[in-house]
């Protein structure tokens, strides 16, 4: 008898959110939801004890354009009932990232174990959305037709702070040809709820970036001599902010092992 996983458990473009869900809580998938349930909203994902909560909140509605909340849980709920049907925040994305002192100490698949009735989760909107809408409209993204996890660069652009929670802005880089550039521009304008328009667009220097061959999180992928380097602000800065703050506790998503949730991305376009 074959032990394959079946197509339910190796969910794919077309499936549902909640099968790429039990797919993650399952075990059967354990790679990044790029690609997965391509009609469907994900999230990035900040879990802190309440004590902390009110300041991460601020620290969000000070940075929208990196930290555009979806959603926000009750705390000690791991559902999320607003953003999908039976959603268990503790088991389904791919793998987590666990934080003490502000040092990155495991990367679990599953944080059950580490649950407690004080914690908070914060969702934070995903470039994947406007993503969707960019490749809707014919611009091609070349991570995505080579099947890997988009390049993501700490940048020297500071993020405004709030209580203990500061630290520098993390964008993605997506190459573009000029014309593609301004059509980005106006698409991903349309979705604030997932970062919205590019925070820059050219030398890499100018914020920061010595070298766009070495992401800090993500794939490198190539610059093209007819191309720009084109940087969104991504949902990854509040790991360099649980960073600065050292918590003594924190989960976040690992990079590109999103919450694929029920919400679709039309829902988020703004206009």
């Amino acid at each position: 008898m074959s032990n394959s996983p079946s197509f339910e458990e190796q969910p794919g473009p077309g499936s549902s959110a909640q099968a790429v869900r039990q797919a993650c809580r399952s075990g059967a998938l354990r790679t990044h939801t790029s690609g997965l349930a391509s009609a469907h909203a994900q999230g990035n994902l900040v879990i802190l004890p309440r004590v902390h909560a009110a300041d991460f909140l601020r620290f969000c509605q000070a940075n929208p354009k990196p930290c555009p909340l979806l959603g926000v849980s009750e705390p000690g709920d791991p559902a999320l009932p607003a953003l999908g049907k039976d959603i268990d925040i503790r088991t389904d994305l791919p793998r987590y990232r666990v934080w003490q002192g502000g040092e990155l100490v495991d990367e679990p698949t599953d944080v059950r174990d580490l649950w407690s009735d004080d914690l908070v989760s914060f969702v934070i909107g995903c470039s994947f959305t406007f993503e969707h809408a960019l490749m809707a409209e014919g611009i091609a993204l070349r991570h995505v037709a080579q099947g890997r996890n988009v390049a993501m660069f700490r940048t020297s652009v500071a993020t405004a702070p709030a209580g203990p929670f500061r630290g520098p802005m993390v964008v993605t880089m997506r190459p573009l040809r000029a014309a593609n550039a301004i059509r980005a521009v106006q698409i991903s304008s349309r979705f604030p709820a997932v970062h919205g328009a590019p925070v820059h667009i050219g030398d890499p220097a100018l914020i920061g970036i010595r070298s766009l061959a070495d992401p800090d999180y993500g794939d490198a992928v190539e610059v093209m001599p007819d191309e720009l380097p084109v940087f969104w602000a991504c949902g990854v800065t509040p790991q360099a902010a649980l960073a600065a703050a050292k918590l003594p506790f924190a989960i976040t998503h690992a990079p590109g092992s999103m919450l694929v949730t029920d919400l679709l991305h039309h829902s988020l376009a703004a206009f």
